[in-house]
């Protein structure tokens, strides 16, 4: 190899609404198959460089098909025609940027994610599900395919995730400096960043990102709450938002990860009011304030608050949302805390945005797996120790007739 290794990055979140494709370039680091050991971190972030990146969107009745599968609504027969379908779209979505990368990285769509046993609801057994067959992707590309990173985890004792923060520490963690990173998808999550010291990475999921915003918007006929606009046209229902805020998985220390099977409107309503009683617009700004009340309050189970939080994901594009995440920010307990953007810090210059963030970070962990690095952070999701999590699928060139 005459060139940094690069790395193709598909990421398909919690809101169900296409396919990220991020080319990651990785200058400094060893070449892919060299058994080099993991260097040492030193110098600014980002340690790497977005080249380039593709959207592709789910078609209405494919992301149908995801959010139903989500809701448990699926049979056997709908989840495997599912399988092979993402896998096809995970193809199709590879096609453009395929040729430049020396590996693929897909993290698949989940559908359910169950790490912990809930007999109440049926579950006698940790357990997730991605979907997107690997080898429909390999064989479109005829590149060497990551997929399939948390069973690893979740077999060494591990809840399945975060994954992400193993990669936002090796790609922009800085000496001295104490930052957050956030993600806002369907699911927010949030990575503490403390250093280069990876025993000091925290990181867990604060509760739902976009996925409320979402259903509430569905039911306008929409998407998304496209630029905030139904959050900012409505007024905060206060009894609904401290009790939404006393939420039992809210109090809960980490390591922790959810889902929109448990963030719905279905499940925060009450005996005494029907969330359909509340206009549209007020349930919308409700959700917005809720979800930023609580990634800010997550921040308790921080030992320290950090220098900055930088915000990444489809909810960074929602300004009702920011300013409420601002106000939050400002009002945490021990002391205001500056909201930033990739863009601000100039990591956008290297081609890191809200948009190839979480492609980019399965890039890299595709990139640690195929080196044969360990590529998680067991203090971050209770895993007995880490491990190399993925699947590696090696394409073929030619074999028996």
């Amino acid at each position: 190899m005459t060139r940094a290794p690069r790395v193709l990055g598909l990421m398909s979140g919690t809101s169900a609404d296409g396919v990220d494709a991020a080319l990651l370039e990785l200058p400094g680091w060893p070449e892919l198959g060299t058994g080099a050991a993991f260097p040492a971190l030193t110098g600014r972030a980002p340690r790497g460089r977005v080249v380039a990146h593709e959207f592709t969107p789910y078609t209405p009745d494919l992301r149908a098909a995801v959010l139903s599968a989500m809701r448990g609504e699926a049979h056997a027969a709908d989840l495997t025609q599912l399988h092979w379908w993402l896998g096809e779209v995970y193809a199709q979505a590879a096609a453009p940027l395929a040729a430049d990368a020396d590996l693929v990285a897909t993290h698949g769509q989940t559908v359910q994610h169950h790490p912990r046993p809930d007999r109440a609801r049926g579950w006698a057994r940790p357990a997730t599900l991605q979907l997107g067959e690997a080898a429909v992707l390999a064989e479109a590309t005829g590149k060497p395919v990551v997929a399939d990173f948390r069973p690893a985890d979740i077999a060494a004792g591990g809840v399945g995730a975060p994954l992400v923060p193993f990669a936002d520490w090796a790609l922009f963690s800085e000496p001295g400096h104490s930052r957050v990173v956030l993600n806002v998808g369907g699911i927010a999550n949030i990575t503490l960043l403390p250093g280069t010291d990876p025993s000091g990475v925290q990181a867990f999921d604060t509760g739902p990102g976009n996925c409320l915003l979402d259903e509430i918007a569905a039911r306008a006929g929409q998407d998304c709450d496209l630029n905030g606009a139904l959050g900012a046209a409505g007024t905060v229902h206060a009894p609904t938002l401290e009790r939404w805020l006393a939420h039992p998985e809210l109090r809960t220390p980490p390591p922790k990860a959810t889902g929109r099977e448990v963030w719905t409107l279905d499940r925060l309503s009450a005996p005494d009011l029907r969330l359909t009683d509340l206009p549209l617009t007020d349930l919308a700004a409700t959700a917005t304030a809720f979800t930023a009340r609580t990634i800010a309050d997550a921040l308790r189970f921080l030992p320290l608050p950090p220098r900055e939080v930088v915000i990444a994901g489809g909810g960074a594009r929602n300004p009702t949302l920011v300013s409420h995440l601002r106000a939050a920010l400002g009002a945490v307990p021990a002391g205001p805390v500056p909201l930033r953007t990739f863009a601000d810090l100039g990591w956008a210059d290297q081609g890191f945005t809200d948009a190839t963030r979480e492609a980019a970070a399965f890039a890299f962990l595709g990139y640690a797996r195929a080196q044969g690095w360990p590529n998680t952070l067991p203090h971050t999701t209770g895993a007995r120790r880490a491990v190399s999590g993925g699947k590696l699928l090696l394409p073929t060139s030619g074999g028996p007739a």
